[in-house]
């Protein structure tokens, strides 16, 4: 684990400690988290591999277009971002972790661009479903800013989580369906062997 995974850790597990998670009861129903980390593609895969997320759905949400398809939103006109709506149970993974591997597997400092894909619609983004998640991320963010993990100041946006539209059932656990197309094999594959070797305490 290198420096800055090891801060992201230290720096989240702070936050926990001083009251803001949330534990889980063993009947605790599922909770959703929503997140943009770029192209959805990366993030499905990455969070598919942990305990305690049930499914994990690639789509779009935080545009003004009703029912926009992957043509639309490449387009950067539509105002959506490239998504992940994750269905977790609460009792098994919180919040908290969830975030620490969101910030740990895409750079949260580069406006509208990861790598190289640039546009709104692979912008960082964190959609909020109740005032603890929201009040959760932001003092995250908070806290990553002061500790000087990234390089830059975060610019990930924090939002109400709005209508999120799945993406055509091509996209669905696409890594999985696809592991060696190129794309995948650049962009995918290293972050989830990153979550593998980083959080084994997580994955399945």
């Amino acid at each position: 684990m290198n420096r800055r995974n090891i801060v992201i850790t230290l720096v989240v597990g702070a936050s926990i400690a001083m009251g803001i998670e949330t534990s889980g009861a063993a009947d605790a129903p599922l909770a959703t988290a929503t997140f943009a980390g770029g192209c959805f593609w990366c993030t499905e895969a990455v969070y598919a591999e942990l305990k305690g997320v049930k499914s994990v759905t690639s789509g779009y949400l935080g545009g003004a277009v009703p029912n926009p398809t992957y043509k639309d939103v490449c387009t950067g006109q539509t105002g959506h971002a490239e998504a992940i709506e994750i269905e977790y149970d609460p009792a098994v993974v919180s919040f908290q972790k969830l975030l620490e591997v969101f910030f740990a597997t895409h750079d949260p400092t580069t406006l509208n661009r990861q790598g190289a894909d640039v546009g709104t619609q692979y912008r960082s983004g964190i959609f909020y479903h109740d005032d603890e998640q929201k009040r959760v991320a932001e003092e995250v963010i908070v806290k990553l800013n002061q500790a000087r993990v990234f390089p830059g100041p975060i610019v990930t946006e924090v939002t109400k989580a709005s209508v999120f539209y799945p993406a055509e059932d091509y996209h669905q656990d696409y890594f999985a369906k696809n592991p060696y197309q190129p794309y995948c094999q650049a962009a995918a594959a290293p972050k989830v062997a990153k979550v593998r070797k980083v959080f084994k305490d997580l994955v399945k």
